[in-house]
């Protein structure tokens, strides 16, 4: 038996703008249950590179261990790849971009990865402000032992084998909010008009960027009385706004009716164009995105879409005012000064 996908891809298939297919964005074939959301989320990320004319070889994706830490080998197989320890992707992601800012950095994890080992990495991830767009493919369990309650397991679901969570569930999204996070959002892995264009924003937001996506476990967590199984997830969504993202190829001039629009220029002058679904929502506002979550979570809704985004973010290397050049192109005389150097340095502490 052969993971590897086939080759051949018919001829009259579309390119991008740099001349790639589709398929030069896929990986292996996956190994995960039939039906598992989470091929859905690989799907979307496909799409989401190939619309963005991303260079497969300018991307690196790191995982930690999991159901959802596998998928990156089922996609931008030409990508650099990390599959790291459970629970510390952050610091290896952390360590790469700080030697090499001139790649787009992709992390993938699941709420068992993020949520409970992987927590301590996570927050530090986020409050120093890494470029780096960071999925959480949520489906409240552990599907690689068996199915038992993760730290997102809303309380009072009930799982697969009858029991009722007592605990109460750690929300990412709020948290990442809490904690500063420039661009957070929430999506569902059967949403793809939704979660492709979220994608593609997140990518091109400058720092951590968050996407929170709900992906049912077919297996383990798809039974009633489970808030993470497809038919709970498709009853009670409710989304702050449709909208697109545009980016920066030629001068936009749509027109909408006074109030019902709302557009966000990104730093690249990229925009993220907003159909407000909910009155007065405001995706930079952070109190606007607070109150939405816990009115949602009180109606015992999952809000998805764009909840805040910050528009004046800056990440690491602004914050460290870092080198612009990668490690590995500093010369020696770049990296040692000179002994006058280093006298003024000690001068100075003086």
């Amino acid at each position: 038996m052969t993971y590897q996908r086939p080759s051949f891809r018919h001829p009259e298939l579309p390119l991008n703008e740099l001349g790639y297919r589709k398929k030069d964005y896929e990986g292996s074939l996956s190994t995960l249950c039939a039906g598992c959301g989470h091929d859905s989320i690989s799907a979307a990320l496909i799409q989401a590179c190939f619309e963005l004319n991303i260079e497969p070889h300018k991307l690196a994706k790191l995982s930690g261990i999991g159901c959802s830490s596998k998928t990156p080998t089922y996609f931008l197989g030409n990508s650099h790849g990390f599959n790291s320890v459970h629970g510390r992707m952050p610091s290896v992601a952390t360590g790469a971009n700080l030697a090499n800012r001139d790649l787009m950095y992709l992390g993938v994890s699941g709420d068992g990865d993020t949520a409970s080992i992987g927590m301590g990495q996570f927050v530090h991830l986020i409050r120093r402000n890494l470029n780096i767009t960071y999925i959480v493919m949520n489906n409240g369990c552990y599907g690689l032992t068996k199915g038992q309650d993760s730290a997102t397991a809303d309380k009072g679901s009930k799982s697969k084998a009858g029991s009722v969570n007592p605990f109460q569930n750690i929300d990412l999204a709020g948290l990442a909010i809490e904690l500063g996070a420039g661009f957070v959002a929430r999506s569902f892995s059967g949403d793809k008009l939704q979660l492709i264009p979220l994608i593609k924003a997140a990518l091109a937001h400058p720092g951590f960027a968050f996407i929170d996506v709900i992906s049912p476990c077919v297996t383990f967590n798809n039974n009633v009385g489970s808030t993470k199984s497809y038919d709970y997830v498709r009853h009670h969504i409710d989304a702050t706004a449709t909208f697109d993202f545009v980016p920066l190829a030629k001068e936009i001039t749509t027109h909408y009716s006074a109030g019902s629009t709302q557009e966000v220029k990104m730093h690249d002058g990229s925009y993220l164009k907003f159909n407000k679904l909910q009155k007065d929502w405001d995706p930079t506002k952070k109190e606007t995105a607070v109150h939405a979550m816990h009115k949602a979570n009180e109606a015992g809704e999952i809000l998805t879409g764009l909840i805040y985004i910050n528009e004046d973010s800056k990440d690491l290397h602004q914050i460290l005012n870092t080198n612009s050049r990668p490690l590995n192109q500093l010369t020696e005389t770049d990296l040692c000064p000179g002994i006058h150097k280093l006298e003024e340095i000690n001068k100075s502490l003086c």
